[in-house]
């Protein structure tokens, strides 16, 4: 066997035996496959795809690279989420407090943003003093106090795919349904929940950019749940504009906890109850109704807002000391109308040039930058109205932010948050 005789068979269209992918994902782990072979191999399962049984094995392999997490010792049933990535994306601020204060353990690792799309540690992360590097030990603990922890990812939990990812992310064969299934999912069944509620992405913020494939993605992650005998469910979720009004670490966590205390954007916070519903759904074992119930009632009762206070301050965090830049630079429109468009990608690299997220894993956040969103598409627009903000300490120029707002005569279709829920 020998990694030419896997690409060429792969390069025909043919399957490959779990013995194949094996030999090709451990020995590009051991450095016994060179970058430029791999590549080859990733641009082959992207152009012709890979069969279930194909995907199940990738997905055991990468699974069996690394360490696994035993959450054996948390009481209860154990849900876990998943976003495929979104910009402005901070449900998880929002999600796990409210499923925690529904009597569900939420023990969540989380990974730290690369490119637009920030992640959930580098958020927590803006709020003064928050430990992210938690123990096991303490993991564990604190999930059976409190109910909740989220904490950066440790250990040698999937090092396969990491490899594997870095790689793809500069070959251009980041765009695989097998590849992001079998990535996505070997990380959840290593991290040791009982049962997984995916929120997948689509649109033009996001990887999958129609329905369709949207729906194969979460049809195969599902059966991969099966395999491995965790129940996963997936909602696909609109992300052809941002979630919420902010983009930016600091200013996300703020929207995260105006939305816990009821004052938060009516689109974003739909999407956060029904993902913590769905969750609270599958860990009580209740009908989705009853479980909407409890989660309306927790985040009304402020119940989700207070077992957020209680995670930062068991993770030594100061909620009223926020990293967010001081001055703000308005937006101002050049026409009346009505906003159709808010261009999500645009907005998100402006946000990433002033320091909001990383080019490299290397770089330094700056987690005080960002945008403000002040209106919301279908919003009637005046000019010269103020459309949003930049946040930060230095001066920006923000006339250059203006063709990320499309202005138009007449409104668009009412627009849906969440297209489908698959089981």
């Amino acid at each position: 066997m020998n990694i030419i005789e896997i690409i060429t068979k792969k390069k025909n269209k043919l399957e490959l035996s779990y013995e194949e992918i094996k030999y090709a994902v451990e020995g590009y782990v051991n450095n016994t496959i060179k970058d430029y072979q791999m590549s080859a191999l990733l641009m082959a399962i992207v152009i012709n795809g890979m069969t279930d049984n194909e995907i199940y094995n990738l997905t055991e392999i990468m699974l069996n690279s690394g360490d696994k997490i035993d959450l054996s010792l948390i009481n209860g049933i154990k849900v876990d989420k998943h976003s495929t990535g979104g910009i402005g994306d901070k449900t998880t601020l929002v999600v796990a407090p409210l499923v925690a204060a529904c009597g569900v353990p939420v023990a969540k690792m989380s990974g730290r943003g690369l490119g637009f799309t920030g992640g959930t540690i580098d958020k927590l992360e803006s709020i003064k003093g928050f430990n992210t590097n938690v123990d096991m030990n303490n993991f564990i603990k604190q999930v059976n106090d409190i109910g909740v922890a989220l904490v950066s990812q440790t250990g040698n939990l999937v090092p396969a795919d990491k490899k594997i990812y870095a790689l793809r992310d500069v070959t251009g064969t980041t765009e695989s349904i097998p590849l992001i299934a079998s990535s996505i999912m070997s990380k959840k069944l290593a991290s040791g929940a009982d049962k997984i509620v995916l929120d997948v992405k689509v649109g033009k913020g996001a990887f999958m950019k129609n329905i369709d494939d949207a729906k194969k993605l979460s049809e195969i992650m599902i059966k991969i749940g099966k395999r491995f005998g965790k129940q996963v469910i997936a909602l696909i979720t609109n992300m052809d504009y941002p979630i919420g009004k902010t983009i930016g670490n600091g200013l996300e966590v703020r929207e995260a906890i105006n939305t816990l205390k009821g004052k938060g954007e009516e689109r974003f916070t739909k999407l956060c109850l029904v993902i913590a519903t769905y969750m609270v759904s599958l860990g009580k074992n209740i009908s989705v109704d009853e479980a909407l119930d409890l989660v309306t009632e927790k985040l009304n009762n402020k119940e989700g807002y207070n077992k957020f206070l209680e995670l930062v301050k068991y993770q030594g965090g100061n909620v009223l000391d926020i990293d967010i830049c001081k001055n703000k630079y308005e937006i101002i429109s050049d026409k009346e109308g009505y906003l159709v468009d808010i261009d999500s990608i645009s907005l998100a690299e402006f946000a990433n040039n002033l320091g909001a997220g990383r080019k490299t894993k290397n770089d330094v956040i700056n987690y005080g930058v960002g945008i403000i969103l002040n209106k919301k598409v279908n919003d009637r627009i005046k000019k010269n109205e103020i459309l949003g903000y930049v946040v930060s300490n230095n001066f920006v120029d923000t006339t250059k932010l203006m063709d990320a707002f499309t202005i138009k005569n007449t409104n668009i279709d009412e627009i849906n948050m969440i297209y489908e829920v698959i089981k």
